[in-house]
């Protein structure tokens, strides 16, 4: 299993920098970061920082969506990056939330993100592709390699990473919930005439370690608030009882109130005290060591590819130091 560090681009870049290169050391695999240009710095600008210096960590963003900013603009940020540093991007991709969102925008259909994904693909490694009815290539591009992740959770997302998406990411750590989206998005891919076991499969929440649980729930409750979010908009699509999204998702939601970006992905969110410490428990890791060996298991054995850790808490130096001492060498 492969792991990854998960920071949103708050000033000084350097210690997103310095972050990064401290997850290398022991021994992540993949930097991510959130990708909101109102309520965060430039992720692009600093993944060249980020890239210059590590040696072999990939990078991108967790995730960029095809709103706010064009296609080809997208693809020929990624192919600079892969030429500079050696094809070490990966582009993680959504709807947009935040990012659409905070700048009074909806987040793009499933429809415009389907279309994105092999556009963005294709000019990336070189190839032509169409942008609003022109065809566009990238001529300077020699060799270059972007994997396209789409992040999902309700079934047509799902189905729709299975289709076109090189890979999946899920935003939680919930075994049953992963065991259902996985399956979803495996045979869409069968159905779609790919090879299911191709793709690449991502769970991203946060962790958190130590015996102090209570301590650890309220520094990582934020995150089931950010996944209500996105819950929200399957029940106003779906319904609260429907047969096509599992109640495993969707029961905890009834208490929410809304939701203030300006907390977005921070500990102590004050939009977040609906979320009840069973969903911390169930989407998050927490607890000692062996807890999140126990889980990261048992999320391997459901055939997950990567870790990917969200470290919007007060411990992270922490959590990347004990996972590269304890649970990478146990798990990777």
């Amino acid at each position: 299993m492969d792991f990854g560090l998960v920071l949103q681009t708050d000033p000084p870049a350097s210690e997103v920098v310095g972050l990064m290169r401290r997850a290398e050391r022991n021994g992540f695999r993949y930097g991510w970061t959130f990708d909101s240009a109102v309520l965060w710095q430039e992720p692009f600008v600093i993944y060249s920082q980020i890239l210059e210096h590590t040696r072999k960590l990939h990078v991108g963003p967790m995730v960029t969506n095809p709103g706010t900013r064009t296609w080809e603009v997208t693809a020929s940020t990624f192919a600079t990056l892969n030429d500079m540093y050696g094809n070490r991007t990966v582009c993680g991709i959504g709807r947009g939330d935040s990012a659409m969102r905070v700048a009074g925008r909806k987040p793009n259909t499933l429809a415009r993100l389907g279309e994105a994904i092999p556009v963005i693909r294709d000019l990336a490694e070189g190839r032509e592709a169409v942008v609003d009815g022109q065809p566009v290539r990238l001529p300077w591009v020699r060799g270059g390699k972007l994997p396209v992740w789409m992040a999902a959770y309700g079934p047509k997302a799902l189905a729709l990473a299975g289709q076109k998406a090189d890979g999946f990411i899920l935003q939680l750590a919930d075994l049953y919930l992963t065991e259902w989206m996985v399956k979803a998005v495996r045979e869409a891919a069968a159905q779609a005439g790919r090879d299911p076991d191709a793709l690449t499969i991502c769970v991203a929440a946060p962790a958190y370690l130590g015996d102090d649980l209570a301590h650890a729930r309220d520094q990582c409750r934020w995150f089931g608030g950010m996944v209500g979010n996105h819950v929200a908009d399957l029940v106003t699509r779906y319904g609260e009882h429907s047969d096509m999204v599992p109640e495993a998702l969707t029961a905890y939601i009834k208490e929410r109130q809304g939701y203030d970006y300006s907390h977005h992905g921070r500990a102590g969110n004050p939009s977040t005290d609906f979320v009840p410490d069973e969903i911390v428990d169930r989407f998050c890791l927490l607890g000692p060591v062996s807890a999140h060996i126990e889980k990261l298991e048992a999320l391997r054995g459901l055939g997950v590819d990567q870790f990917a850790i969200y470290a919007m808490h007060d411990a992270r130096e922490a959590v990347i130091d004990a996972y590269g001492e304890h649970v990478i060498p146990a798990v990777g």
